[in-house]
């Protein structure tokens, strides 16, 4: 069973969840806009598995409150969000179940319910049958045992349409603390039984078996995204999570999805979130050398922070070149159906007007006939030159 995050959590937002909270505010609305404004009745239905309180003290929108946003303007467009949360917790579910009466009352359907997200699940797949789904996982611990996820994620959720996608919070810290059981005489077995569960199966401990080393993370992170793809059929993409630059990732978000165009405004919408999670990073460190009385030329997060504008610079020629290679090993193509490709290393990292650059950069090159301007960025196609 995943935990629950405490009252000191709900005080204020940490970086992490600055970062997730902005990731959500700018993909939520890109997919349930384009996929509900397609579906029967205009429906989409959304699940938050471990919804917390909605909201924090300060009055910024957790996650709950994040897609109730989104679904009170689209419902203006005529989309109609079903959205479920579950939260366990007594206090939370509490203060949860006020933030949804709000709107409620402004004509947004949604339903918060006090208990397990598992027991949950079929209620929510039977809402959405034939219709958008986006399941988003954010427990604080172990999330839902893996024949659980993968069967929200197959059978009639397998086709391209109606589509699925999902985003889960996969605890790194909790891979630590229980993969440092490992090689514990008498460690608690219901403890690494738990993770076997999450993690589909027993393979992650031989990982541990000298040790807990960030190596050993990396392969159990990358072993589960493998049997996650294997399983669903998905594209998946992990997104480490951090609380400073310089700390290890606390967790990863790991979004999953059939869509090449998912894939491709998930990588925008990280590029994005990233800089706001800096500027947030920023202006905390400032208001501390404030409340101290002290000032400085330069923040220590000016000095670490690598300029977005930079890297988009340096990733144009790079992201050009990957384009010239793949029009030289298929011909035309459309940018947007091939965005590990055409991004290579720069996924998640720049925001996807890099694209247009990169192909306006190739025009003047001599390299394709297409200019690299008018329309949506995903619909430019890279055609050689006649």
């Amino acid at each position: 069973m995943a935990t629950g995050a405490g009252d000191e959590y709900w005080d204020e937002r940490r970086l992490p969840s600055v970062f997730k909270h902005d990731l959500l505010r700018r993909y939520l609305p890109i997919y349930s806009g384009k996929t509900g404004s397609r579906s029967e009745g205009k429906a989409f239905v959304y699940l938050d598995g471990y919804a917390g309180r909605g909201r924090y003290e300060d009055g910024t929108p957790g996650s709950p409150e994040q897609i109730m946003r989104v679904a009170e303007n689209q419902r203006r467009l005529g989309i109609n969000h079903q959205l479920f949360f579950y939260e366990q917790d007594r206090k939370s579910f509490d203060v949860l179940a006020a933030v949804v009466s709000e709107y409620q009352q402004r004509g947004v359907r949604a339903s918060v319910l006090r208990e397990d997200t598992i027991l949950g699940l079929d209620d929510v797949l039977q809402a959405a049958a034939g219709v958008p789904l986006f399941l988003f996982l954010d427990p604080c611990g172990i999330g839902l045992p893996f024949p659980a996820l993968t069967r929200a994620l197959t059978g009639s959720r397998t086709a391209i349409w109606p589509p699925t996608e999902v985003l889960l919070n996969f605890s790194l810290e909790a891979v630590r603390r229980i993969g440092g059981l490992v090689t514990v005489a008498n460690s608690p077995e219901a403890s690494l039984v738990r993770l076997d569960e999450s993690l589909g199966g027993d393979w992650w401990r031989e990982h541990f078996e000298h040790g807990v080393t960030d190596e050993a993370v990396g392969l159990v992170v990358a072993g589960f995204v493998d049997r996650m793809e294997r399983a669903t059929r998905m594209r998946v993409q992990t997104i480490p999570v951090r609380r400073a630059p310089t700390h290890k990732p606390v967790y990863h978000l790991v979004f999953g999805t059939r869509s090449p165009l998912g894939v491709w405004h998930f990588g925008d919408a990280v590029a994005r979130a990233t800089e706001t999670w800096w500027n947030t990073l920023d202006a905390q460190e400032v208001e501390k050398q404030d409340a101290a009385g002290q000032s400085a030329l330069f923040t220590v997060t000016e000095m670490v922070r690598p300029r977005l504008e930079d890297v988009e610079a340096e990733a144009t020629g790079q992201i050009a070149n990957n384009i010239a290679r793949l029009m030289a090993q298929r011909g035309s193509f459309r940018v947007g159906d091939l965005p590990e490709e055409v991004f290579g290393d720069y996924y998640g990292r720049v925001r996807e007007t890099v694209i247009r650059a990169a192909i306006k950069e190739l025009y003047r090159r001599g390299l394709t006939s297409n200019q690299g301007t008018g329309g949506r960025i995903t619909d430019l196609v890279a055609t050689p030159p006649v």
